[in-house]
C-alpha cells in the first residue's frame, strides 16, 4: 500500500511540475513577446527623432554667408516717434576657432550697408556660433542663446535663454520686458514645411518660436500700460537661418506726466536675400 501511495505521489508530483512547467514556458514567452512589442514602438517613437541634424539647418562653412534685408523699429524723441530703418547686413563665417571649453566655433563677420546697394560694406563686429552634440549656442551682442536644439521635434522645449544675466537687455533698454527672460520657452513650431516672405519661397523650414505674449495690444486703452514680446527664428534645411522677427517693447501712459505717453523698446525684422 506504501508503495501505491508513492508511485501516485510521484506521478502527482511529475503531473504537477509538467502543468508548473508549462504555463511557467507560456508565461516566459509571453513576457519576451511583449518586452519585443514594446521595444519596436519605443524604436518606432525615436526614430523619427534622430533622423534630423542640427547642422542640416545650419550648415557652418568658412567663407560661407547670407546677406539679410532689416527693417529695425527705433523709438526716437524719447520715445514718442517711432522710425524704420531699413539696411543690408550680411554675415560671413570668416574664421574657425576652439572656444573656452574646447568646442569648435565660428566667428561670423557683420557687415552693413545701404539697402539700394550704393555704399560699400561697412565692417559692424562679429558675433560667433558654438554647435555641441545635442544644442547650438549663438552669441550675439553679448547674448548667449541655446538656438537650436536636439530633438527636433515640437515636443522638444528648452530654456533658450538660460545663460543670459538679469535684465540683459539693460543698458540700453530700462524697461520690465527681459525680467523673465531666462524663463522663456523655445519650442518647435511644427514640421518642417514651406515657408514665403516677400518674393521669396522656402522648403523645408523650421520653425523655433521663443516668446509670443503681449498686453493692451493693440493699445485701445492709451492710459493703460501695454507691453509686446515676440520673437521667431526660421532655419531652411541647407541654408540656415532665413527670417528672423524679436519685439521687444513697452508703452508707458505716463498720465499727469509732461511730454505724454512713450515706448522704450525695439522691433527687428530680417529676412535673406542672397546666400552662398
Amino acid at each position: 500500500m506504501e508503495s501505491f501511495n508513492e508511485n501516485r505521489s510521484m506521478r502527482n508530483s511529475s503531473f504537477h511540475d509538467i502543468i508548473h512547467s508549462f504555463f511557467s514556458t507560456r508565461i516566459f514567452i509571453a513576457s519576451l513577446f511583449s518586452l519585443h512589442f514594446l521595444l519596436l514602438i519605443g524604436c518606432s517613437d525615436r526614430v523619427p527623432l534622430n533622423t534630423e541634424k542640427l547642422e542640416d539647418y545650419l550648415p557652418l562653412q568658412k567663407g560661407k554667408y547670407i546677406t539679410y534685408r532689416v527693417d529695425s523699429t527705433v523709438f526716437t524723441q524719447y520715445g514718442r516717434q517711432t522710425e524704420v530703418h531699413s539696411y543690408l547686413v550680411k554675415c560671413q563665417i570668416d574664421s574657425i576657432f576652439f572656444d573656452n571649453v574646447g568646442r569648435t566655433s565660428y566667428s561670423v563677420l557683420r557687415l552693413l550697408r545701404d539697402t539700394l546697394a550704393t555704399t560699400p560694406w561697412k565692417n559692424a563686429g562679429s558675433f560667433y556660433i558654438s554647435p555641441g552634440s545635442s544644442q547650438l549656442e549663438w552669441v550675439e551682442d553679448n547674448l548667449r542663446q541655446v538656438k537650436l536644439k536636439l530633438p527636433i521635434s515640437t515636443q522638444n522645449s528648452w530654456k533658450g535663454n538660460l545663460y543670459l544675466t538679469t535684465n540683459p537687455l539693460n543698458p540700453p533698454y530700462d524697461f520690465s520686458n527681459d525680467d523673465n527672460i531666462q524663463d522663456w520657452d523655445y519650442t518647435y513650431t511644427g514640421s518642417a514645411g514651406n515657408f514665403q516672405f516677400r518674393d521669396q519661397r522656402y522648403s523645408e523650414v523650421i520653425t523655433v518660436s521663443q516668446i509670443d505674449k503681449s498686453f493692451n495690444v493693440p493699445i485701445t486703452l492709451p492710459n493703460s500700460y501695454a507691453f509686446k514680446n515676440f520673437a521667431v527664428d526660421k532655419f531652411a534645411k541647407g541654408i540656415g537661418l532665413i527670417y528672423k522677427e524679436w519685439e521687444c517693447w513697452e508703452y508707458q501712459p505716463n498720465t499727469g506726466g509732461s511730454g505724454g505717453p512713450y515706448k522704450i523698446g525695439f522691433g527687428i525684422r530680417q529676412w535673406m536675400v542672397d546666400h552662398n
